[in-house]
């Protein structure tokens, strides 16, 4: 059975008479012990997706779906004090910048306990023994003394390392991880990204990661999903390789890893922007940045089929597999 089936999701700001679409008809299922990875630039849409499913979008941004279950029931049905019983205990989520989402405030302690005290049940001694415990699971050195700390008073890396523990404080079914390395140097990256994996089979847990890391999401992921504008442009199994990527955009990305791009002048890049909310093209919304872009991409909008979003899906298909081959390089432009 899926923990998390989500079907046509939509998010949207604005009034209803001129609302803009950020999220576009997005379908999800994570099993447990699933690990899904979610990439693309920034403004895709992968962040506002996540923060859908845990109802954290406010007005005057409006969510819907066809379907958005977790373990067989419906969150968009449920009153707001029966979903806060479900979010943060059995749906947590690590946020992309620990010291922005910490309270400076309160201390560690105190921040940690706070969700076992409302989802638990948990007092006094049990309590900070169980607080202990968790900075002592996500390897935080002297955790007695670090759990009278503030939040300025620890390291980015610590403090990412507090989020992770307060997400996993409740023992969740299913975690959701925000870019949890923005702003770390390389080695606590690694740090973090190994705790994560450990963590995940330990717990059996369904995990989705949002990152801009095409190399984390084949080493931490079982299914990639490429975001682009608010879709997803493709959808693909990563035991099958990254390099058997398909979508223009997926292989652009992939042709800009700078390890495809030794001994070059340049690094290869796509050029333009991810269009904004309020400036969507009419057509394929990639059609801007595509050199395949002809004039059904301008005026048709493609659909998802087959897990890809593109109207040249068969010309892509019969090219060489290699990320970095000459089809590749013609979806690129050096800027």
């Amino acid at each position: 059975m899926s923990l998390l089936t989500v079907k046509n999701l939509r998010v949207e700001f604005g009034e209803k008479k001129q609302s803009s679409i950020a999220v576009d008809g997005i379908d999800l299922n994570v099993a447990q012990g699933q690990r899904i990875g979610i990439v693309g630039e920034s403004g895709s849409g992968k962040s506002v997706s996540m923060m859908a499913i845990m109802g954290l979008i406010d007005a005057p941004g409006r969510v819907s779906a066809d379907v958005l279950s977790f373990n067989g029931q419906d969150l968009l049905g449920l009153s707001a004090s029966a979903r806060r019983k479900i979010i943060g205990k059995d749906i947590a989520m690590i946020f992309q910048d620990a010291l922005s989402s910490l309270n400076p405030s309160y201390t560690i302690g105190d921040q940690l306990m706070e969700g076992m005290k409302v989802h638990l049940g948990l007092r006094g001694k049990a309590l900070r023994e169980r607080a202990l415990e968790l900075l002592s699971l996500v390897e935080i050195p002297a955790p007695v003394r670090r759990f009278d700390c503030y939040p300025h008073q620890l390291s980015g890396g610590m403090n990412q390392r507090v989020m992770i523990a307060m997400a996993l404080s409740c023992e969740p079914k299913l975690l959701i991880a925000d870019e949890p390395t923005t702003a770390l140097d390389v080695t606590v990256q690694a740090q973090i990204m190994d705790l994560l994996l450990r963590l995940h089979q330990q717990h059996q847990m369904g995990l989705i990661l949002i990152t801009h890391d095409l190399a984390v999401v084949s080493e931490m992921t079982d299914e990639i999903h490429v975001m682009y504008a608010g879709q997803v442009m493709e959808r693909a199994q990563v035991a099958q390789g990254l390099e058997q990527a398909k979508h223009p955009y997926t292989r652009s990305l992939l042709a800009a890893i700078p390890e495809h791009n030794k001994g070059a002048q340049r690094l290869n890049a796509l050029a333009g922007v991810v269009p904004g909310r309020d400036d969507r093209p009419s057509g394929c919304l990639l059609s801007p940045r595509c050199v395949l872009a002809d004039q059904l991409c301008v005026s048709q909008r493609p659909a998802l089929i087959s897990g890809l979003r593109c109207h040249h899906v068969q010309p892509v298909l019969d090219e060489a597999n290699s990320p970095v081959d000459n089809m590749t390089q013609s979806l690129m432009k050096q800027v």
